[in-house]
C-alpha cells in the first residue's frame, strides 16, 4: 500500500513537473526566446546545404521577401506578389495591385502588409492582403510613396517615407497614428526597442523617435546615407552609413561612444552575442566586439548590400554580382560553406529563414536551402 502511494505520489510530482515545463516553453515562446519553429535549432549554416526546391521567375526585386510559419510572399516587378508554400515552394496564390512596389513586404498571422507606387505619379499606397487569398482588407492612399522596408510591431505598422515623413499605421485599419515631416527622404528599416523607433535618413541622420507619439527624442548626424537596419544592445544603438564608419551611440540621448573606420559605405550591421558584424561596400565583412575594436575581417566576392543572415556561430552573405552565398564562421572569419544558386545574385534582397530552410532571392527566382533529404528537389513554372 505504501508503495503504491509512493508511485501514485511520483507519477503526480511528474506530471506536474511537465505542465510546469509546458508553461514555460509557451512563456519563452511567446517573449520570443526561443524559435517559433522548433526544427530551426537543425539550421546550421556550416552544415551541408542543398536546393530543397526553387519557384522561377525573371521579375525578383531588390526587395526582401515576408513570411510567417508557413508562407513566403515574394514581391515582383509589375507591382504583383506571390505567396509560396514554405515547405515545397508551390504556389498558394498571387495577387496583382499594379504600379510598383516600393519596399519590403511584412506578414503576421492576419495580413501581408505591402507598400507600393504608382507609375508615373508620385503618389503611394500601403495594403492589407489576406493570407488566404491575397485579396485587399484595407488601403490607405499616401501622397508621395514608402521606402526601404516596412516594420510590424503589435498593433502598429511603422514606415518612411520618400518624402521624408516618417509614419506610424494601425495595422487593423490602415488608419495613420501618427506622421512626422522631416528634411530627408527614408529608405531604410525602421527599428522599434523599448518603446523607441530608430529611422535613418537619406541626409546621413539617425532619429530616435517616441513609439506612442513620433516625437523626437534625439538625433544624431552622419555624412552619408543611413539604410540598414540599426542594431540595439542595453544602452547602445549600433549603425552603419554610408560615409564608411560604423557608429556606436548612446540610447538615452544619442550621443557617439565610438565609430570604426570601414574602407566603403556600410548598409548592414547584425548583434551576435557580444560582437557586432558589419558588412561594407567594400566586399569586407567586419567583426567588431562592442567597443568598436576589430577581431577579424574578410573579402567576399562581390559588394555587400543585404543584411546577412546569422545562425548559432556562422553567418550568411549575398554578395553582389557572385553566384554563391558564402558563410563565414564567426569565431575567426573563416569560410566555413557555399551555397551556390546558379544564378548571378544581383539582388540587395536579404536571406531569411523560415523553418528549418535558408531562402535566398537570385536573378531568376528564389532557392531554399535545407539540409539533404531522400526527396529530390521541386521546380516551379
Amino acid at each position: 500500500m505504501v508503495r503504491t502511494q509512493n508511485f501514485s505520489r511520483g507519477l503526480n510530482g511528474l506530471f506536474s513537473d511537465l505542465r510546469r515545463s509546458v508553461k514555460f516553453v509557451t512563456v519563452l515562446l511567446i517573449l520570443g526566446l526561443i524559435p517559433a519553429f522548433g526544427v530551426n535549432a537543425e539550421v546550421l549554416l556550416s552544415q551541408p546545404l542543398t536546393v530543397r526546391w526553387r519557384y522561377e521567375s525573371t521579375v525578383t526585386l531588390n526587395l526582401t521577401p515576408a513570411f510567417d510559419n508557413e508562407r513566403i510572399y515574394l514581391p515582383l516587378a509589375g507591382g504583383a506578389i506571390v505567396a509560396l508554400k514554405a515547405k515545397d515552394g508551390q504556389l498558394f496564390w498571387r495577387s496583382e495591385m499594379g504600379g510598383e512596389l516600393s519596399a519590403s513586404p511584412v506578414a503576421d498571422e492576419n495580413a501581408i502588409y505591402v507598400a507600393s507606387e504608382t507609375v508615373g505619379q508620385p503618389a503611394g499606397v500601403l495594403r492589407a492582403l489576406g493570407r488566404e487569398g491575397g485579396v485587399t482588407h484595407w488601403m490607405t492612399p499616401l501622397v508621395r510613396p514608402l521606402r526601404g522596408a516596412l516594420t510590424i510591431s503589435g498593433g502598429k505598422l511603422f514606415a518612411g517615407g520618400s518624402d521624408g515623413r516618417a509614419y506610424a499605421f494601425d495595422k487593423r485599419t490602415g488608419g495613420v497614428l501618427w506622421s512626422i515631416p522631416f528634411s530627408s527622404p527614408f529608405n531604410g528599416q525602421p527599428v522599434l526597442k523599448d518603446h523607441r523607433v530608430y529611422f535613418g535618413s537619406e541626409d546621413g541622420t539617425l532619429l530616435a523617435l517616441d513609439e506612442a507619439t513620433g516625437r523626437v527624442l534625439w538625433r544624431y548626424r552622419t555624412k552619408g546615407a543611413v539604410r540598414g537596419p540599426v542594431a540595439v544592445n542595453g544602452k547602445s544603438v549600433f549603425f552603419g552609413s554610408g560615409d564608411g564608419y560604423v557608429y556606436a551611440v548612446s540610447t538615452d540621448r544619442g550621443r557617439l561612444k565610438w565609430r570604426k573606420r570601414t574602407g566603403a559605405g556600410v548598409e548592414a550591421v547584425v548583434l551576435t552575442g557580444d560582437g557586432l558584424l558589419a558588412a561594407s561596400l567594400d566586399n569586407f565583412a567586419y567583426f567588431l566586439n562592442l567597443k568598436g575594436a576589430q577581431l577579424w575581417k574578410k573579402q567576399l566576392p562581390g559588394r555587400i548590400s543585404a543584411q546577412p543572415l546569422t545562425v548559432e556561430e556562422a553567418a550568411l552573405f549575398t554578395p553582389l554580382s557572385s553566384s554563391a552565398g558564402v558563410v563565414l564562421g564567426l569565431k575567426d572569419g573563416k569560410q566555413v560553406n557555399s551555397l551556390p544558386t546558379g544564378d548571378e545574385l544581383t539582388s540587395s534582397a536579404s536571406p531569411i529563414l523560415v523553418g528549418d530552410a535558408v531562402i535566398l532571392t537570385t536573378e531568376h527566382g528564389l532557392l531554399a536551402f535545407a539540409r539533404p533529404t531522400d526527396s529530390t528537389s521541386k521546380s516551379n513554372d
